[in-house]
This record gives structure tokens, sequence and C-alpha cells, in this order.
């Protein structure tokens, strides 16, 4: 009799596991499908587009916890890099897992404490002012000059492009609160809206999954 238990708490962690990682997969593939509806916007260079790939990511860290969203940022990058290759030598991809994990992980954790409507919003919000704040550190302090050195070029010209975007861009500061800013603020506003449109229909889904 204790033999049967055992197995059977065997089988069912098993089988979460199994279930886990089909979940992040699915979610994953979805995302990288995603990604390939991008689009630039006017006040930035066009090496920044925009894309609702983290709507899976979020999904799945709503759905598993922040780790699993983690996990799915992961695989749809690789997944990405893997089947489109990279046009931004490999910077543009580590820009997108770095910023699209500050937007899903606070946003997960707050959801895990508050598991409700309020939560995801409160989350998703977090997330966004998150997100603004760490693209703009990483982009002033790392993306931007290892893109710059990666391709050979001076970090001014960057920022030149910057400024026949926007006459107010005359250095890096100015390029990641005028341009850098506001793009992962739109990112993140079009991210969550959507989100909370669909929150009703997924709603029910999610709180099974997590069980």
């Amino acid at each position: 009799m204790e033999n049967t238990q055992k197995n059977a708490g065997v089988r069912r962690r098993s089988n979460t596991k199994v279930r886990y990682m089909t979940q992040v997969g699915m979610l994953s593939a979805v995302a990288t499908v995603l990604m390939l509806f991008e689009f630039p916007l006017p006040f930035v260079p066009d090496f920044y587009k925009i894309d609702i790939s983290e709507i899976p990511v979020l999904l799945g860290t709503f759905a598993m916890g922040p780790l699993a969203g983690v996990m799915t940022e992961c695989i749809k990058i690789l997944l990405n890099f893997v089947i489109n290759g990279t046009t931004t030598g490999g910077i543009g991809e580590l820009a997108n897992f770095l910023i699209g994990c500050s937007f899903c992980v606070p946003a997960g954790l707050i959801y895990k404490r508050m598991h409700t409507r309020k939560g995801a919003l409160t989350g998703l919000v977090t997330g966004t002012v998150i997100m603004v704040l760490i693209g703009c550190l990483l982009n002033a302090f790392v993306l931007l000059p290892t893109y710059a050195a990666a391709f050979g070029i001076p970090l001014d010209t960057l920022v030149q492009m910057g400024h026949a975007l926007n006459p107010a861009i005359n250095g890096v500061t100015t390029f990641v609160i005028l341009a850098v800013g506001p793009f992962n603020l739109i990112k993140g506003l079009l991210v969550s809206i959507i989100l909370l449109l669909i929150y009703k229909k997924v709603s029910p889904i999610l709180h099974g999954a997590s069980h």
C-alpha cells in the first residue's frame, strides 16, 4: 500500500513536470511566431522594433511563476535566433531577453501574491515601470556601447541617428530618456492592454495551470 502511494506520487510529479515543460514549450513557440510581426516606431532608430511577444511570456509567468516566464523568454529568443538569425550581432537579442525579464519577473511576483485581476493590473504597471527604468540603464551603460563596439562605429553615430528623428536628442542621456524610455513604455502599455483585454478568457486556464 505504501509503495503504491509512493509510486502514485512519483507519477504525479512526473506528469506535472511534463505538463510544465509542455506549456513552456507551447508558449515559447507562440512568442517566437509573434516576434516575426515587429514594427518600428517613428521616434527611435529602426534597429529598435516593437512586438507583442511578451504576451505569451506573461501568460506563462502568471500561470506557472516567474521562472517559467524567464524560461519562456529564453527559449523564445533562442528559437528566433536559430530561425531568423540576427541583424544586430546578438545585441538586440540580449536586450530583448534582459528587458523582457525585467518586465515579466516583477509582474509575476506581484501576481503570485495577488491572484486577482487587480493583482495582474498592479503587476503589469509595476513591470512596465521597471522595464522602462532597466531598459534606459542597460541601453546607456551596456547595450548601446556594446552595439557600437561590435559594429565598429562611434557611439555618437547612434546618438546622431536619434537626433535626426528628434532634435532634442544630443547625447546618450537624452537618447535613452527621449527614445528608449518611451519605446519601452509604449511596448509595456500595448502588451498590458492586450493581456487585460483577454484576461477573463484566459483567467480560468491560468488558475487551473497554477495548481
